[in-house]
Parts: C-alpha cells; structure tokens; sequence
C-alpha cells in the first residue's frame, strides 16, 4: 500500500508550514500528522462511497462482508447505467457500539438533462475478524435490487411514418423477416436449400440452391442469410420456411419504403432524419429486470411521439428517375430539384453505378463544360470575355448559383462541387486529369435550379426543415440570368441538346468531360441533371433526359 492510499485508507491529513516558523525556515518544509477524528467504521463507509462514486465494483465489494457476491452485483450495475453518472453521499452515519452501526446513503444518477434517478439506502456495518466490513445487500447500493440487474434504457413512443410531398406514403416501420440458414442443425445441406429455394420462388426466384450452397461453402459452419422478406411476404410462405431443417428467422423492425417500387438513395438520408427525430422526443426509464415479472420500471418518463414527416421526394418524380437510368449500360445518376422550394424530388442511380457508392449526391466528377454556363455569368458580370475568367472568379460566381456553398440539412449529407486546386474527396470518374473543377450530379441539377430560381437554391430533403447556409451569396444580376436562361433555351432548340426540343418550355444544357456525358436544365418547376459516366454515345445523357421527361408527363400511378 503507498502512501496516499495509506491516507485514504486511515485519514491521515499532512500540512506543510510556512517560512514565518523559525523552525521550519531552518530546516526546511516539516509535516504533522493529525489524528483523523473519525472512527474506523465510518471511515469504512466513507472509503465505500468513494469507491462507489468511482465506478470501481472490485474495491467496493473488498470493504464488504462478502466480497465475491458484491462485486458481480456491482460490476453488473455500473455496465447496466453506464451512460450515467452517479454521486452516492452519507446523510447519516450511528455508531451502535464498538461492533455495529448502520448508515443511510442517497444516489443521485444523472442520464442527460431532466434524466435524473433519486433515492435513498440504508445499510450497516459490522466489525469482522478482519476488520470493520459493510454488511453486503445488494439493497445497500439501489432499492430492491436484490435477486435483480439493473438497467437505463431508451423508451420510444410509435414511431413516425414518412410521406412524399404529395401526402403519399413514401416509409414506414415494418417487420423484416431475415431467413438464416444454420448449418449446425441442417443434417443435409443440398435438401435444405432446395427446399428452401423452392418455398422462396414466388417473392425471390433469383435465391437459388445453388446460389445458397455456394455461401455455405464459402465459409464453412458460418450461419448465412439467404433473403429478408417483408412481413407480407414472409406471412404467406411462414409455415413451409420455418418447416425447413436448419431454417431461422430473426425478426427486425426496419424503416422501408411503403411501396417496394420505390428505391432511391435518398432512403438512407430519409432514415437518418427519421431517427433524428426518434432520438429528439425519445424518453428513458431505469429498469429492474426480475426473472420472473420481467422488467420493472423505478424510473424514467416516456417521450412524446414523434411528428410524421413530410419529405420533399416526389414518389412519381422518383419512379421516373429511375426509368430512366436504366436506360445506360454504364453508371449512371438522375437528380431532381424543386426551385421554387430547393426540395429534392429525386435520386437515382443504375446498378453499375450503385456498386461504386453515393454517386448522385457525393460523387465528384470532372465538370468539363458544364461549368460553362458559371464561366459565361463570370464574364458577363466583370464585362469581360469567358475565357478570360480565372479559377477564383468561377468559384465565386460558381457559389452564386449554389455551387460550393455550405449547406448543413438534417440527416443528409452531400457535396456539390469544388473549384480549384485546394478541392478534397473521392472522385471515381475524372476524365481530364489537368481538370480542376468537379461537380456532382446533385451540384448540377442545383446549377440548374438556381438558373431557374434566380438565384442560389438551398436543398431540402425534410419539409419544416430548411438547410442552413454558411454566408449565404448574393444573386446575380438579373441581366446575367437571363443570359444564361437563354443559352440553354438555344442549346435545346438548336443546340446539342436538340433531341429534346419537342419538351415544351424546357431549357437545357448538353455537356461533357472527356467520355462522361451530362444533361442539366428544367421545365417548370422541375430541375433536374443527368450524369452518365463513361458514355456509350456522346447523347447518351440527352437521350436519359429524353426518358426521363416522358415518363414524366404520364400521369403519376
């Protein structure tokens, strides 16, 4: 034992005198020792509460009279309250006679802001062979936690559904059934998974037996999923599944799209406001678990349910996104944008280019000319020729019509583009290597509504919830937008993009960089940008347009 433990342990209190004693002055710093005038029991207690104010269960249970129960009693309750703190304080300390006493103790645990857990505990103590010892209850620590664990837990009120803009159902929690096979209790791997395949055929014919094998194999006696089926479906087959040797299903709620037609990137942003949301108006309680009547509540308060949410995603807009990526056989995005409101309509993307990551809303590509537009405004602002615009005066002109300014939108996370040399992040597709201006194609469709608006268009993904802006730019000139405004009607009706003249009131740009394709413009009020990487055809993005807008101007289903 040091030192300092030594004094915890028995009180010792060491003062240092000053110069202004003779004796000391000559001698140099001396110490006294005081006699503590507490006694060894409530010394005792007092060491326990210190103990237990710093979360340490093994020095704890020692000054116990049975320290091998106390510390697993301990242990388990400082990891079930762990995201808490705790200061237990001695209101009361009797000495009874030269062998006993008894105590009263009050916790105070904090879980966060208005989380608070009060109460109070009595024990004693007794002198031992060993010495003075708290006399062990698991009572002692929290009330009636004997026989019991103890635990903080999140409580959540019903979840919230997510609609699209026009009140349609666009989310909801539902029940995932994921179909695991375990190879441990599948005494014939080839019967089970054809079965299995068999019973699957009507909601997932592309799970094969032989597709699931292969998994099998790959990492012998692993369990595997072999598909996840939504409650309606998985309700249909349940009895032939479960029926199958070696078949588990674990079931998990999950935020989904209420129509399975409806895929998109913005999804996981979607979830991720949603669970903002949960996380805002989510309540708490401190449970004791009891084998035998379950969970009890001592403490806590339920949150108020969270509102539904309204997203700007356009679920007919979103279906016609997604006609036409498809349409490429190289990767490909789509992005749609309300000018009037700077909500998101649409995202999509291709198969290939889904394998490659976050493409429509952070993948940073080679702008090429499809910042010449930004370069026509520069010049047409400072009264000086476009190719004459350096790189400073294109970002600041670029900032003006949206382009790398600073948005912050609850749960979505996004780039637009960087100009210059100074730029960061991933870039998949760059063409022209001496190219040193990148744009996504959500930074083009926003180019295109800003064009549109008349000036820099903040995205919204989440109605009531408009993104912030971190020195929000000043428009241009109106002259200079109108400039722009008809340079891409030109470039439509007589243009590059003349394949799509015959869309009533759009105004579009057709652009490139090096085999990248890009199509951005408008109609109404619809902005939208089409990216194809490593084109096929150099109208490949036009003719995406081109899909797009058809299938646009059927009426939504």
């Amino acid at each position: 034992m040091g030192f300092r433990e030594w004094q915890r342990r028995r009180g010792v209190r060491t003062v240092a005198l000053g110069a202004a004693v003779a004796v000391a002055a000559a001698a140099g710093l001396s110490t006294f020792v005081f006699n503590d005038p507490r006694s060894d029991a409530a010394i005792l207690v007092d060491d326990f509460v210190e103990a237990l104010n710093d979360r340490e269960p093994d020095v704890a249970s020692e000054l116990t009279s049975y320290p091998n129960a106390a510390e697993p009693v301990l242990a388990q309750m400082f990891d079930g309250l762990s995201d808490g703190s705790v200061d237990y304080d001695v209101t009361q300390f009797v000495e009874l006679n030269e062998d006993s006493g008894y105590f009263t103790l009050t916790a105070d645990w904090s879980f966060g802001e208005n989380k608070d857990w009060r109460y109070q505990v009595d024990g004693s103590v007794r002198k031992l062979a060993v010495g003075w010892r708290v006399s062990w209850s698991p009572n002692v620590v929290a009330p009636d936690l004997a026989g019991r664990t103890v635990h903080h837990v999140r409580t959540d009120a019903a979840p919230p559904k997510i609609f699209d803009r026009t009140g349609k159902p666009l989310m909801e929690e539902q029940t995932i059934n994921a179909v695991v096979l375990n190879p441990e209790f599948m005494p014939d791997q080839v019967a089970s998974t054809t079965r299995l395949a068999e019973v699957l055929a009507p909601v997932a014919p592309v799970i094969t037996s032989e597709l699931m094998q292969e998994r099998l194999a790959s990492d012998p006696g692993a369990r595997i999923t072999a598909v996840k089926l939504r409650d309606q479906d998985y309700q249909f087959l349940e009895d032939d599944i479960v029926a199958v040797p070696g078949v588990e299903v674990i079931k998990t709620p999950t935020l989904i799209s209420s129509d399975r037609r409806v895929s998109t990137p913005l999804l996981d942003s979607l979830r991720s406001a949603w669970q903002l949301e949960r996380d805002r108006t989510a309540g708490w309680a401190v449970t004791l678990e009891d084998p035998e009547q379950g969970p009890i509540q001592v403490a806590g308060a339920q949150g108020p349910p969270p509102p539904d949410l309204t997203a700007t995603v356009d679920s007919h807009v979103q279906l016609a996104a997604k006609e036409a990526v498809v349409t490429a056989g190289t990767p490909a995005a789509l992005v749609a944008i309300q000018p009037s409101t700077g909500g998101i309509l649409a995202a999509d993307v291709n198969n290939q280019a889904m394998e490659l990551g976050p493409v429509a809303t952070r993948g940073l590509y080679s702008a090429g000319s499809v910042l010449d537009p930004v370069r026509l405004a520069a010049g047409l602002d400072r009264g000086v020729a476009p190719g004459s615009v350096d790189t400073n005066d294109l970002a600041d002109t670029a900032r003006r019509l949206g382009l790398g300014v600073e948005y912050s939108v609850p749960g979505f996370d996004f780039e637009t583009a960087q100009i210059g040399h100074g730029r960061s992040g991933v870039v998949q597709f760059t063409g022209d290597g001496d190219d040193d201006s990148l744009v996504s194609p959500l930074g083009a469709a926003l180019l295109a509504a800003s064009i549109a608006r008349g000036e820099a268009t903040a995205p919204t993904l989440v109605q009531g919830q408009p993104a912030t802006v971190t020195d929000t730019p000043e428009p241009l000139p109106a002259n200079v937008t109108d400039a722009l405004r008809g340079l891409m009607i030109d470039n439509v009706q007589n243009g590059p993009a003349s394949f799509l003249k015959g869309h009533p009131g759009l105004a579009g740009i057709a652009a490139a960089a090096g085999d990248d394709r890009w199509f951005f413009g408008y109609t109404g009020d619809v902005a939208f940008a089409v990216f194809v990487a490593d084109a096929d055809g150099g109208d490949r993005a036009v003719k995406m347009a081109d899909r797009f807008l058809i299938e646009l101007a059927k009426p939504p289903t």
